[in-house]
């Protein structure tokens, strides 16, 4: 089933979080996502948080929605949905700091592992590379 936007308010989720650390750190890219997006945070589905709406269409003709930019603070690590480019190949990455990447995601155990300057970076060209294209 898909992921979709629900009423749930992000502070309630947030308050959920167990972790201290990762509480704060959750709080921190709700900032920084609703300033570089101007978008306000919802929650998609029971765990991601996210800005801005986008739906996509497949080539092979699944489609959905999501959000522009997202993250969900996990119980070992912050997962980013912004990768943008392929992992290997991009310059802002290598840069970045203590980090792991999947297939459209960035995981970070804590934004004290990396370079916050590098991942404002990162955001911002997701924001700006998802919302061009739609």
């Amino acid at each position: 089933m898909p992921t979709k936007p629900t009423g749930r308010p992000v502070s309630d989720f947030l308050g959920s979080v167990a972790n201290p650390v990762r509480r704060a750190d959750a709080e921190s890219l709700v900032s920084l996502m609703s300033e570089l997006s101007g978008q306000p945070a919802v929650m998609w589905g029971s765990s991601i948080v996210g800005f801005g709406h986008l739906h996509y269409r497949y080539a092979s003709g699944t489609e959905g929605d999501m959000p522009a930019i997202s993250f969900s603070p996990r119980a070992t690590k912050l997962v980013l949905y912004v990768l943008t480019h392929e992992a290997e190949d991009d310059p802002l990455l290598a840069q970045l700091g203590k980090h792991s990447t999947g297939r459209m995601c960035l995981n970070i155990t804590k934004l004290a592992d990396v370079d916050a300057g590098v991942l404002r970076q990162v955001v911002e060209r997701a924001w700006r590379e998802r919302t061009a294209e739609h």
